[in-house]
């Protein structure tokens, strides 16, 4: 076949061309770098150039973390600052997705602030992370926007999942890149003694990923860290996720179990996760194993609930790209 007459319908040069500061790297890692990969993917399919690198081609600047020390960092915020004032045209873009209460750290909200003043549009993944910087240090009069996390639609999806039926055991999963105890270590032990001293019958307990050095699992059953299709393959083996993490900014591990058709169990002090639990889960405090047993009475309710609210990768690159498109709209037009 000649596929000469398709080169009329080819673009010579790229929609626009935008600058991520931080690369993806393939398998188990945090959430910034399975985001980074799933904006790129969906730009690139409509005409984008996406770039590593600063030059005078660039239209936009997407600062996904501000910190030095960034394992996967393309560039950082003196070079972020001496592009903006050489191209002042040019668009930042800041995805925030941190906070020191999380991990009981003292660091991050001084830097994202400081990062704060060199960026045009702030991008926040909850609205509890909103509403947790706007008390500190932002000012919700800039432009911002909220937009949930969303795992990709083509790996994570409940096609395929094994539903939960009455009189089986009902398998419960969490898992987590990161062992910090703030992740929620703490009810998933307990959840497992509960297990293997006979009171919580009718569940079982999965944990993938990392856990902190000190915990003797007695009864849950054990994965290393996995990711993409071979972690989706698990989740839809499973019937109900748990998260006990706290003063999370949002999160992928809940979302990726969401997208493969699991209720959330989750705790009441959870920050963003709170906001999706309160649309298809169950939350928790003191009470984990009056929760369990809660979530199972439920269960069909809350797996009707999350398989038509859960979140969506699509949906939320397509929302960053309309906020992309529309202040390159906006600059063009000054």
């Amino acid at each position: 076949m000649d596929f000469s007459v398709l080169k009329k319908f080819i673009p010579t040069k790229p929609l626009a061309t935008l600058a991520i500061n931080m690369r993806s790297t393939s398998g188990p890692w945090g959430g910034s770098s399975t985001f980074v990969a799933q904006l790129r993917a969906f730009l690139r399919a409509r005409g984008w150039r996406v770039t590593y690198q600063l030059s005078p081609e660039v239209d936009a600047i997407f600062l996904i973390d501000p910190r030095d020390d960034l394992q996967l960092k393309a560039f950082g915020m003196p070079e972020i600052i001496a592009h903006k004032q050489k191209y002042p045209h040019v668009q930042v873009i800041h995805r925030v997705n941190e906070c020191d209460q999380r991990k009981g750290t003292s660091f991050m909200d001084p830097l994202l602030a400081k990062a704060s003043e060199h960026v045009d549009y702030t991008i926040f993944i909850a609205e509890w992370l909103r509403d947790y910087h706007a008390a500190r240090w932002f000012d919700v009069k800039r432009p911002n926007a909220v937009i949930y996390n969303g795992a990709d639609a083509g790996v994570f999806h409940p096609i395929g999942q094994r539903k939960w039926q009455p009189g089986e055991p009902m398998r419960v999963v969490t898992h987590h890149w990161s062992d910090n105890p703030l992740k929620g270590f703490d009810v998933y032990e307990q959840v497992d003694n509960l297990i293997a001293e006979g009171k919580l019958p009718g569940f079982e307990l999965w944990i993938i990923g990392r856990w902190p050095k000190q915990i003797q699992w007695k009864a849950a059953r054990t994965f290393p860290p996995l990711a993409g299709q071979a972690l989706a393959e698990k989740l839809r083996e499973c019937h109900l996720y748990i998260t006990a993490t706290r003063w999370e900014p949002c999160g992928m591990h809940h979302v990726e179990g969401a997208q493969c058709g699991l209720p959330l169990a989750y705790h009441e002090d959870g920050g963003g996760v709170v906001e999706a639990g309160l649309r298809y889960g169950v939350g928790f405090r003191d009470n984990v194993a009056e929760v369990l047993n809660a979530a199972r009475d439920r269960y069909s309710e809350l797996h009707e609930q999350v398989l038509t609210r859960m979140p969506s990768g699509d949906r939320m690159v397509l929302s960053y790209a309309e906020i992309l498109q529309r202040l390159l709209a906006e600059q063009n037009g000054r």
